[in-house]
């Protein structure tokens, strides 16, 4: 996901089966998401940056600083997220995923969309293990 990733949990309740959790993604310049959907609604708000999203329906939307956006879930919302400023993006995000599943899944992109070109990186955004927040 060409970022880092971070995760803070909110209390859930004891032996809770999903736990609502925030975590923090970090896009740096130039880099991109990679094409993937998520398993669950995925609620967003951008801290810093600019970020440029390509949606399953290649549809562009940009989101600055202090705006939010909503990704639905499913295969049928594939897309892709990148920062084509200066600074990097940093995005808040909260998903309510069970315990061990990853945070999101690539997939190919939509029929008649460009493979994602982005950096090379580790992509740590798959992880069903989180970071914890400093």
């Amino acid at each position: 996901m060409g970022g880092q990733l971070t995760m803070t949990a909110r209390p859930g309740g004891a032996g809770a089966a999903t736990a609502a959790t925030g975590r923090e993604i970090v896009i740096p310049p130039g880099g991109c998401t990679g094409w993937h959907f998520h398993r669950v609604r995925l609620d967003a708000v951008v801290l810093t940056g600019t970020l440029t999203r390509v949606l399953h329906d290649r549809t562009i939307e940009v989101h600055t600083a202090g705006t939010t956006f909503v990704e639905p879930a499913g295969i049928g919302h594939i897309h892709l997220g990148h920062n084509l400023g200066t600074e990097p993006v940093v995005l808040h995000v909260t998903p309510a995923l069970p315990v061990g599943t990853p945070f999101a899944i690539p997939a190919p992109a939509p029929a008649g969309a460009k493979q994602a070109a982005c950096r090379s990186h580790k992509p740590s955004y798959l992880s069903a293990d989180p970071v914890e927040a400093p």
